[in-house]
């Protein structure tokens, strides 16, 4: 009986990354790591993003206007968000202050498991708390609609990219060397 509960509670866990927590709740669907980037020409307006962070701060992407923007959603529950959690740190720390990252943490309901979350990877840059996904509706164009997901946002303030899934550090530079080379 131990068996079975355990069983379908790591069900329930994966099932997690890929199905809306409830129908009143932006519905996410599996990423498979599908990598888009717009061309230059081809670029849409992000959207503001501004929130409360974890640490009870605010913060927008309107901080980081003139460098590009990595937004990374993603939730302490999501196997595949804390895998790819030390790449994201990595990645943050090679590319240094020329790129900014923002994490947009989803579907948590307490903010204390997605605090335990970032010490736990040494997260070294602020996440938004968003527990209905309400922020994320704004990207028209590439929705984050997969969790984990990255959205890279140019220099102009213009959607260049988005990953739908987990990602390493390198391929998130090579995006962001794309980007800011007008692939």
């Amino acid at each position: 009986m131990r068996v079975r509960a355990a069983l379908a509670g790591v069900a329930l866990l994966l099932a997690g990354c890929g199905a809306p927590a409830s129908s009143d709740q932006v519905g996410f669907e599996g990423g498979d790591g599908t990598v888009t980037i717009i061309p230059a020409e081809d670029r849409t307006h992000a959207p503001v993003l501004a929130g409360e962070t974890l640490d009870g701060d605010t913060v927008s992407t309107g901080d980081f206007a003139g460098r590009p923007i990595v937004v990374n959603v993603w939730g302490s529950w999501c196997a595949p968000c804390r895998a790819e959690a030390p790449e994201l740190v990595e990645a943050s720390e090679n590319l240094g202050d020329s790129v900014a990252f923002l994490g947009v943490n989803t579907r948590d309901l307490d903010v204390a498991p997605a605090q335990a979350f970032e010490r736990a990877f040494g997260v070294p840059y602020p996440s938004i708390y968003d527990p209905d996904g309400e922020l994320l509706l704004g990207f028209g164009q590439l929705p984050p609609k997969a969790i984990p997901s990255t959205v890279v946002i140019d220099e102009d303030g213009l959607v260049a990219a988005r990953v739908l899934g987990a990602l390493d550090a390198t391929t998130l530079e090579g995006i962001i060397s794309d980007v800011g080379a007008g692939a």
